[in-house]
């Protein structure tokens, strides 16, 4: 057996679906598909690709680490557009410290995390 030719995808943990779903559909306006059935969330994304979004409620623990990056033309565009939805940017010192903004500038991409309502991290990032 390989698993060279399945159809992998990866999945995270939410405390509430609900806005979950207002989140990731209204605020980042990814695609969605729900299975009522099964109680999850898929979300669509530009690849092709798909993860899957389930609740723990109350046993949920937020990731520590980024769950989805979301590579962008254009950071600063990125950033303020998000910016006027609402979101907000973490803030970090030290080896990856950020500016005003919320945009980590010394060494590798260009990037800024962000989390969703459950607390997981999230960031858009320059490739250029």
């Amino acid at each position: 057996m390989t698993f060279r030719s399945t159809q992998a995808f990866s999945g995270f943990s939410v405390d509430d679906l609900a806005k979950a779903r207002e989140f990731y559909g209204k605020t980042l306006d990814l695609e969605i598909m729900e299975d009522e059935s099964m109680g999850i969330m898929t979300l669509r994304l530009g690849t092709g690709a798909h993860v899957i979004v389930y609740p723990k409620g109350n046993a949920h623990m937020p990731a520590t680490y980024t769950i989805l990056n979301f590579p962008v033309d254009d950071i600063e565009e990125a950033v303020d557009e998000l910016l006027r939805r609402g979101v907000r940017f973490e803030h970090y010192d030290g080896a990856i410290s950020t500016d005003a903004k919320g945009i980590h500038r010394d060494g590798g991409p260009l990037i800024a995390w962000f989390k969703d309502p459950a607390g997981n991290i999230l960031s858009v990032l320059q490739n250029k």
